[in-house]
């Protein structure tokens, strides 16, 4: 049975790949990601913030009392650049491309146009097979417009199209008034494949401190109803790759984002929830499926479902739509 799928340029030995997680952070899980029989591995995204605070303790933790003395800041090296996480983070790329089999994907997530184009080249030169574009940004100003907002997103792929030569993925979030549109305007700026969708997450209230609570969720197969319909309606009329994300827990979900036609199906809750080994579950319930129903090859069940076999793809969804909500009034009655 043939597998093996194209995702941004790369040949993979099939099409569930490890997304970002702690399991992915360090180069030991990576390895046992690679050993449980991911096809690719992304790591998790370097935040501008997040490296930028902690360069900032650590340079104030060092110089911390080093004039105290005049002759004191001779000790201290000379650095042409602030030492923090980053190097960490870069040196786990590093070994994990030099030791893995299988394609590292970086995971950058800017705040300026600098960080952007800065850390992407970082991620280059550090051996990364490509790069995913985390388009992360909540639009807390009400008085920037949805139209100015996508307008930055576009520029930031431009400028990293520019900055580095690696295939490069974007990971986008769903709210947008036409995902169809924005995907081709991403292709045009230099994006090589789409990851739909980012799932955020958005803070609960507790209401004893009446502070804004952190609380992460495992996603749940519900989820993939979005990215599945966006990806059916994408697939085929784009030639960017497209990888689905969020909701997978089972080779159901897997079978049916292919169906859309995703090049490839990314997980990070199921391997939180099942370990590392789920990988080798997904793949063997895709092939059991595939066997059941007399499928030989990954090309012969990708986008079987997608809206460009649709004479008419906007009726259909609105059909389907209407079946839903009427069929469950005739169920309640």
């Amino acid at each position: 049975m043939e597998l093996a799928t194209n995702y941004l340029g790369l040949t993979l030995a099939h099409p569930v790949v490890a997304s970002a997680s702690p399991l992915s952070r360090e180069f030991d899980g990576i390895r046992r990601l690679e050993d449980a029989g991911a096809a690719a591995i992304v790591m998790p995204s370097i935040y501008e913030e997040e490296i930028e605070a902690e360069d900032t303790a650590f340079t104030t933790l060092v110089e911390r009392g080093s004039l105290a003395q005049p002759e004191a800041a001779g000790y201290f090296p000379w650095t042409a650049a602030p030492v923090g996480s980053l190097a960490g983070r870069l040196e786990t790329l590093r070994r994990a491309a030099e030791a893995c089999a299988v394609p590292i994907i970086a995971s950058l997530n800017g705040s300026t146009p600098a960080g952007w184009i800065d850390f992407a080249r970082e991620l280059e030169a550090a051996g990364a097979a490509a790069i995913e574009i985390n388009l992360y940004r909540v639009p807390t100003d009400a008085s920037i417009s949805g139209e100015e907002v996508e307008a930055r997103w576009i520029e930031t792929v431009r400028s990293v199209r520019e900055a580095v030569r690696l295939p490069l993925a974007v990971k986008l979030g769903p709210w947008l008034s036409s995902p169809g549109h924005f995907a081709h305007r991403l292709v045009e700026a230099g994006a090589d494949g789409l990851a739909l969708f980012n799932r955020f997450y958005e803070p609960d209230i507790d209401l004893v401190t009446l502070r804004p609570q952190p609380d992460l969720q495992l996603s749940q197969p519900y989820e993939i109803r979005q990215a599945l319909l966006w990806i059916a309606m994408i697939a085929r009329r784009t030639t960017a790759s497209l990888a689905a994300t969020s909701g997978v827990d089972t080779h159901a979900e897997v079978v049916k984002y292919l169906l859309a036609g995703a090049d490839v199906v990314m997980t990070t809750s199921a391997l939180l929830r099942h370990g590392a080994d789920h990988i080798g579950v997904l793949k063997r319930g895709l092939e059991e499926w595939m066997a059941g129903r007399g499928f030989a090859a990954i090309d012969e069940v990708r986008g079987r479902l997608a809206a460009s076999r649709l004479a008419q793809p906007e009726a259909y969804v609105r059909a389907q739509y209407i079946h839903i909500l009427t069929s469950y009034a005739a169920a309640a009655e």
